[in-house]
């Protein structure tokens, strides 16, 4: 079973606060765990990104998986660590970055957009798959990439990730999202972060019971 399982039984929505800022980052986050958030990604293009983590790992980390995206050197992964990060995010499928978090005890999800990256991810150890970006893979090609992939390795699909979207890649075998823009831009507060969940939320609701 995959280490993410647990995080994903829950709402498997992965926020990333790509541009987020230290200074706010203890409001957003408080936000959207308050709103049924358990997974939160701070892409390390942000700024301070490690500082940013370091708070959320601080406050948070009892009770969300607190993590980095966009990770592409295998050097920042004990950064990450030393941080208080326990996810590892790539958008990119790096195998070196899978290995190096898996020899510092961190969950790794990288990017792949092909059935060979995805195996070759999957044998350095990746604890779950991003589908990256999800656009260029609508559903039935997912469906049909599963097929070959390793039973109980998850899939989340990330890129322009819509409540209406969410069903079609359910059935399709995906078990988790991770939202961008459509959670966080640089610039927002909690007041206008935390509606945004729910529609996610009622989505994958729905998405479980039909599949039930």
């Amino acid at each position: 079973m995959s280490g993410l399982a647990p995080w994903l039984d829950g709402l498997p929505l992965v926020a990333i606060l790509r541009g987020i800022r230290p200074d706010e980052v203890l409001a957003i986050g408080e936000a959207l765990i308050e709103a049924g958030i358990s997974m939160i990604e701070v892409p390390l293009n942000s700024p301070q990104p490690l500082k940013s983590i370091a708070a959320l790992a601080t406050a948070f980390g009892e009770q969300a998986l607190i993590g980095a995206g966009t990770v592409l050197d295998p050097d920042d992964v004990g950064r990450i660590a030393a941080a208080g990060g326990r996810l590892v995010v790539t958008p990119n499928a790096e195998p070196a970055v899978v290995e190096a978090c898996k020899a510092a005890g961190l969950l790794a999800v990288p990017g792949f957009a092909t059935p060979s990256e995805a195996l070759r991810l999957a044998r350095a150890g990746a604890d779950a798959l991003k589908l990256f970006p999800a656009e260029a893979s609508p559903p039935e090609v997912v469906k049909a990439m599963r097929a070959v992939f390793p039973p109980g390795l998850p899939v989340l699909a990330v890129g322009s990730i819509t409540p209406e979207k969410v069903g079609a890649y359910w059935q399709a075998g995906v078990r988790g999202f991770g939202l961008g823009g459509s959670l966080y831009k640089p610039g927002d507060g909690p007041a206008a972060v935390a509606p945004r969940v729910a529609p996610f939320r009622d989505a994958i609701a729905m998405a479980r019971a039909e599949q039930a």
